[in-house]
């Protein structure tokens, strides 16, 4: 069957998640991508370089907060859908700074709202129908799971961070442009991801790159904190089928099925690091990790049932934690230069988030 080609605006597309939808697009459909990325110390364009000559892909470097210059963007580029992953996204970050989190998350999504509002208003009849906004958010605005249970769409939201807070405003600002102004909206929530080109405050690439340089791997309080962790491909490919295939005014909750404790994790990770880069200065990985204080607030468990995902679009993730957790590891050993350039610069893998 034959796709039509659309026009996608992916805000954030620099980012993680972002550059592995543009991946994902650019590589496996017929669509054209718009990138409009603030390009901030997590936003990387050696991450699109993959797909930098397409003619298809084209990037402006834009602040969401940036009125007058959004409404420009969506008069000129015309997106069929906009997928909005533009956000500060470190639980860490937001406790030492949450005021840039609000800022992005809250005034940004605010912005691009409206943005779109006034474009889509624009539209004929058809084209309307047609139109999506989907916004891509974070199992954390459901706030912490006990021993037992699963978030789900249906979940009450109790998020317990300044970023999970500020998400879980951008959501509510979503639904609301949606209820009041019918703008066609869709809302996904999604575990947390690892993969290639993950930035590397991260707790996977921080201690992978640590593991191959020898250096200390921080583990908070007993490592006993758990997350759902999806393989960023996976979320790329869910995502554009949300985007292109989800209900207008539909929430789809999105997770790998692969429950892991910190310090499962971490061991996961000097298992790998030991097989595939032996060092004799350096011998087992796990004899590097190092207990720290917990920092403040830390929800305990996350995991997500993304039952509905699957009965409805017929997403499944394709990579197992231990499959995706392998593909990582090697992704780094094979690109060194990408993060030996974010570590000789904006960031040296430091402490962060630790004063409430």
């Amino acid at each position: 069957m034959t796709v039509a080609a659309r026009r996608i605006l992916v805000t954030g597309g620099a980012g993680f998640i972002g550059s592995a939808v543009v991946r994902e697009i650019i590589g496996h459909t017929p669509h054209s991508v718009l990138v409009v990325d603030k390009l901030t110390y997590a936003g990387n364009l050696d991450s699109l370089a993959p797909v930098a000559d397409d003619p298809r892909y084209s990037f402006i470097r834009a602040d969401i907060v940036d009125a007058p210059l959004m409404n420009e963007i969506f008069a000129a580029f015309r997106p069929d859908i906009v997928m909005h992953l533009a956000a500060e996204s470190h639980v860490d970050r937001s406790i030492d700074g949450p005021g840039e989190f609000i800022r992005t998350n809250v005034v940004g999504t605010f912005t691009l709202l409206q943005a779109a509002l006034g474009f889509w208003r624009s539209l004929t009849e058809p084209q309307q129908s047609a139109f999506r906004f989907h916004h891509i958010s974070t199992d954390e605005v459901f706030g912490s799971l006990g021993d037992e249970g699963f978030f789900a769409e249906t979940t009450a939201y109790s998020p317990n961070s300044p970023y999970s807070a500020s998400k879980a405003s951008s959501d509510h600002l979503v639904n609301a442009w949606r209820h009041t102004y019918q703008l066609p909206t869709i809302i996904s929530n999604c575990s947390n991801n690892y993969g290639p080109y993950h930035f590397p405050e991260k707790l996977i690439p921080l201690t992978i790159i640590n593991a191959l340089e020898g250096k200390p791997l921080p583990v908070y309080g007993a490592g006993a904190n758990i997350r759902d962790w999806l393989f960023v491909e996976d979320h790329a490919r869910a995502l554009l089928t949300v985007a292109t295939q989800g209900a207008v005014g539909q929430s789809y909750c999105i997770g790998g099925h692969n429950e892991k404790s910190n310090l499962d994790v971490v061991h996961a990770i000097c298992a790998l690091v030991d097989e595939l880069a032996p060092d004799p200065a350096i011998e087992r990985r796990a004899g590097l990790i190092t207990f720290v204080t917990d920092r403040p607030g830390h929800d305990l468990r996350y995991a997500i049932d993304p039952g509905k995902i699957a009965v409805e679009l017929g997403w499944r993730p394709r990579e197992t934690f231990e499959s995706g957790l392998r593909q990582t590891v090697e992704w780094y050993l094979e690109n060194r230069a990408w993060w030996d350039r974010i570590r000789s610069g904006v960031y040296r893998g430091e402490r962060l988030g630790v004063v409430a």
